[in-house]
């Protein structure tokens, strides 16, 4: 059971090259179990046990089943999560001819990448294309996966430089631009990248417009271990939690409170666009819940007086090696389950109020939990926990399965915990 929903977990991650994807990927699991999709531009009439759900600019979404009960007095039941993770963004005007022989691509860090992962890899692309359509203001988008190794971020080999196992200040502009192939013909008539474009999509370069494009680890995820107890994949930051609030919504029964799951884009840049967690999405949705059903602003108020979120991001498990780096008395461990983030500065959202809540969540499921508290000394990271809990004056508690190697290439995580995680974002979701 356990092993199967890690893999689960693992050709979910796989298929969800960017956040496209990772929406699509969403979308599919939500089709399949009788979710029906809602335009923000149509009018919406909504049902008790009705199951629907919302996508933004194709990287978000927002899932949610009507309760049964009264939404003033049984509020929201939400778990946000991010879509998104650190990589590579292709560059407009991409090609680059390198020494009359090679081609390399422009491209650009999206977020906090631990660029050292990155190199002598086999790399594809995939994201989103904009084509000409009939109207100027509503071009065609489609999804495209290169689904093949195209690229590789060369190392210098250490003859060459003989300090790089002591540090190395690595440059984006100049160090971390991918080799896609030598110059040729095709390259000087078209470019290697609206070639792959148009043969990836079946389309003319003339059809093309514009691109949102990301580079991606070409190799599969796995489980590993003597006994298979780990996961091996990148973008566990944060399609992992996406994928357990998903889950969990499918797998949870009826209840009287509205359950949502959001999972929305652009965390790992600070959440302000439109289908980020820094913008009105979140508040103007649920409030057309609310109007929907007949209610006023004053219910939606109500409703959300009687609300309480989970933001569920990733937490740092102690490494192996380096434990120094952890806080002395709270020190998560692989294997244990979800972990609650709490920060002094207000970078997490945690308060004892809210923890409690989580905390008597998992000993509900029977589930174990753990705590995390960044050293005194270092600097930790943030989530869209306090951007919601400011926006919306609702309790939310910050949490994450534990995790080794956050925001690598590759991440590694545990079985157990997705199975722990899955488990209580359902109780959750029950209560």
């Amino acid at each position: 059971m356990e092993k199967k929903l890690a893999q689960e977990l693992i050709n979910f991650i796989d298929n969800s090259k960017t956040a496209f994807h990772a929406a699509n990927e969403v979308q599919n699991m939500l089709v399949k179990d009788g979710f029906k999709e809602l335009s923000e531009g149509d009018s919406w009439n909504l049902e008790k046990g009705g199951k629907y759900f919302v996508k933004k600019n194709d990287s978000a979404v927002i899932a949610f089943v009507i309760g049964n009960g009264e939404i003033e007095k049984d509020g929201f039941r939400l778990i946000g999560a991010h879509t998104d993770a650190p990589g590579f963004k292709i560059k407009p005007n991409a090609d680059m001819k390198s020494e009359n022989r090679y081609v390399k691509l422009n491209t650009e860090g999206y977020g906090g990448a631990i660029l050292s992962t990155w190199f002598d890899r086999p790399l594809s692309i995939a994201g989103r294309v904009t084509l000409k359509g009939e109207n100027p203001l509503k071009p065609v988008v489609r999804l495209v996966d290169v689904n093949k190794p195209v690229l590789i971020i060369p190392n210098l080999a250490i003859h060459m430089n003989r300090s790089i196992n002591e540090g190395y200040a690595i440059n984006k502009q100049k160090d971390t631009l991918p080799l896609l192939g030598f110059i040729n013909e095709k390259f000087e008539k078209d470019g290697y990248l609206i070639s792959l474009l148009c043969e990836s999509l079946g389309v003319k370069k003339e059809e093309i417009l514009d691109f949102d494009l990301f580079l991606y680890e070409y190799t599969k995820g796995c489980l590993m271990g003597i006994d298979e107890e780990l996961i091996s994949i990148g973008r566990l930051d944060d399609q992992w939690m996406v994928f357990a609030g998903v889950r969990a919504l499918l797998d949870s029964k009826e209840i009287d409170s509205t359950k949502v799951m959001i999972c929305v884009d652009n965390e790992e840049i600070g959440s302000l666009t439109s289908q980020g967690a820094n913008s009105s999405l979140i508040r103007r949705l649920l409030e057309r819940i609310v109007i929907s059903q007949g209610k006023g602003t004053e219910e939606f108020f109500r409703a959300l007086a009687n609300s309480v979120m989970i933001s569920a991001d990733l937490a740092h498990a102690v490494h192996p090696n380096l434990g120094e780096k952890h806080d002395p008395t709270n020190r998560p461990v692989l294997g244990m389950g979800p972990v609650l983030k709490i920060a002094a500065s207000g970078s997490y959202s945690t308060d004892s109020y809210s923890g409690a809540i989580f905390k008597s969540v998992c000993e509900k499921a029977g589930v174990p939990m753990q705590k995390f508290v960044n050293r005194s000394d270092v600097r930790g990271g943030t989530t869209i926990g306090p951007m919601s809990a400011a926006d919306l004056c609702i309790p939310v508690v910050d949490m994450g399965a534990p995790l080794i190697g956050m925001h690598s290439v590759r991440e590694l995580a545990s079985v157990k915990d997705n199975y722990y995680t899955v488990k209580a974002f359902t109780e959750f979701y029950n209560l």
